[in-house]
């Protein structure tokens, strides 16, 4: 289990309601070292209105985002189960609630962190109920300028709340252009908060490089396959992705908590005798002979001859022997 860097595998929506399949994610992404699987928790009676529109109409069979909503819900006993599936295979549980009722029923299932979409950034009703259950949460910022970000943390701090900021640009998939590296630091440089990034790109790439450029929670879309019919599936991973993008972030975080002092290599100091050089001569040359750069080669090993480093100086210089070809050249074989 990875615990370097704190990844997220939003399972979403991609059950396409069907609690199964639900089921057959968490096991295949317990075998990739995720941290944490996240959910979407929809009641739509609570959340949701017949006049609410569908942000890309993929739906089939829903004539309206408010029964789709209906057909991706899972009743509270049904949640339960998903909660202890999660526990049972050593993931974290973290669910995005949608409605006041959502916090009710993850508060009763027993939640371990919150996670706040973009679009629930400026919903301080909502926020205000998970504030007081005391609980970590996690916000995304995709659709917030920094003067509506600056409001909702100042909200969050005021209730004393512990919790840290995702990079997220709300874009499926999302481009290169728009991946918005360079808001990591600023976001820790303006509010003192860990923070991470949230991403659509559907590339192992991206992910890697956010945690290059400081991000410590990753979040990403998991999908069986990215042809498979849903909203989130082309802005997703597929599981053998995530398995790869879990062991690269991995490995960067190490490299990353023990930085090199070039000024230190006393750890190469064998190696550096084996490969690196002694000069030598080229060529049969006799007493007397005056060196040029043209009489020289560099030999391994070090410590034979006059360090390879040193060859300017011994131009000109005048030998006191007869050195055959090949033959290490010395401080004392010259005048």
């Amino acid at each position: 289990m990875s615990n370097l860097i704190y990844t997220i595998a939003e399972i979403g929506q991609a059950h396409e309601g069907s609690l199964g399949i639900l089921h057959s994610y968490i096991d295949a992404l317990s075998k990739t070292g995720v941290t944490a699987v996240k959910f979407q928790m929809h009641i739509a009676e609570a959340e949701s209105s017949e006049f609410e529109p569908f942000r890309v109409k993929f739906s089939y069979e829903d004539d309206t985002r408010y029964e789709y909503w209906k057909r991706m819900e899972f009743t509270l006993e049904q949640w339960k189960e998903i909660k202890k599936h999660c526990d049972d295979v050593g993931l974290d549980f973290v669910c995005s609630p949608f409605s006041n009722l959502a916090v009710d029923w993850l508060e009763e299932i027993g939640i371990k962190y919150y996670k706040i979409g973009s679009g629930e950034v400026n919903n301080f009703l909502l926020l205000d109920k998970i504030c007081k259950t005391q609980k970590p949460i996690i916000l995304s910022s995709g659709m917030s300028s920094y003067e509506e970000l600056d409001k909702t943390v100042y909200f969050l701090k005021s209730r004393n709340a512990d919790f840290s900021i995702l990079q997220c640009t709300t874009s499926y998939p999302t481009q290169p252009k728009q991946y918005g590296f360079n808001v990591i630091q600023e976001l820790k440089d303006r509010y003192k908060v860990k923070v991470g990034f949230s991403d659509h790109s559907a590339k192992i790439s991206t992910g890697v490089s956010a945690v290059c450029f400081g991000a410590e929670i990753l979040e990403f879309h998991a999908v069986f396959n990215r042809d498979i019919f849903g909203p989130d599936s082309k802005s997703s991973l597929t599981i053998d992705e995530i398995k790869q993008l879990v062991e690269a972030t991995d490995d960067i975080s190490v490299a990353i908590q023990n930085p090199i002092n070039k000024n230190q290599n006393l750890q190469y100091t064998d190696l550096k005798k084996i490969f690196e050089k002694s000069l030598a001569v080229n060529k049969d040359l006799k007493k007397g002979h005056i060196l040029t750069i043209d009489d020289l080669e560099a030999k391994k090993p070090k410590g034979y001859g006059i360090l390879a480093s040193e060859f300017d100086f011994i131009i000109g210089k005048k030998l006191n022997k007869n050195l055959s070809k090949w033959s290490f050249l010395n401080y004392d074989d010259l005048e």
